[in-house]
């Protein structure tokens, strides 16, 4: 699931393939800016996407407690306790966002969901594996159901996108699910990712069940806004 051409110098008589290796993972290095050095929040037409804090977790709690959301999830803790402990972990929270609506009139804005942006290297032979890291970045996204059906998540995880080829400069962006879960893979397909994987009952449910999978897919230069 998971090469890219060579950067030659510009005389046409000379193409180092090992410093041409080096040169280009020190563009992709330098182009590249971390997720901690992002000017947030971004702000879309509707919201407002920012890293997750300690104030923000009894709203998430709240719907990602629901039964029709925690199916789907990796991991669902099934206490408030438990999913404070998950969420003080600093390696999860540096990877998580708030979403919430901009125009929210009086108190705080209310937040309607949450995204993972997790940066990390693309599979690579080992000869070049120092090329490969940090290329790339997988995606996740929860939307409380009171909020479903309104746009809010195709909005969100399409500015993530944005992000991810634009001030991030990755190469590649992926996600996946259960096949089951056709609201997640449906709007993968209208933002125009590319199935990658359906594969026969590869992922074992919390419920017991071996269910089926799917995994899509989007280089930069496959993005519309990068055009």
């Amino acid at each position: 699931m998971r090469p890219e051409g060579l950067v030659c110098s510009n005389s046409a008589t000379t193409c180092d393939p090992e410093r041409s290796g080096r040169q280009w993972a020190r563009r992709y290095a330098d182009g590249m800016a971390s997720l901690s050095s992002v000017d947030w929040p971004i702000l879309t037409e509707r919201l407002r996407i920012r890293p997750l804090e300690d104030a923000d977790l009894d709203a998430v709690w709240e719907f990602r407690r629901l039964p029709e959301v925690n199916r789907w999830l990796g991991r669902a803790p099934d206490t408030r306790d438990a999913f404070g402990e998950t969420y003080s972990d600093p390696g999860r929270r540096a990877i998580t966002f708030v979403i919430e609506l901009a125009d929210a009139t009086g108190g705080a804005p209310a937040i309607i969901g949450d995204l993972m942006v997790k940066v990390g290297d693309a599979w690579a032979q080992a000869e070049v594996a120092e090329q490969a890291e940090g290329t790339e970045a997988e995606l996740g996204w929860v939307l409380a159901p009171a909020y479903a059906g309104r746009g809010y998540a195709s909005e969100a995880v399409r500015a993530v996108i944005d992000l991810c080829f634009g001030t991030l400069g990755l190469r590649r962006v992926h996600a996946g699910c259960f096949a089951a879960n056709e609201p997640s893979w449906r709007l993968m397909e209208r933002l125009g990712m590319r199935r990658e994987e359906f594969s026969r009952k590869t992922a074992l449910h919390r419920s017991g069940e071996w269910m089926d999978g799917m995994n899509y897919g989007l280089l930069a230069e496959e993005w519309p806004g990068r055009r």
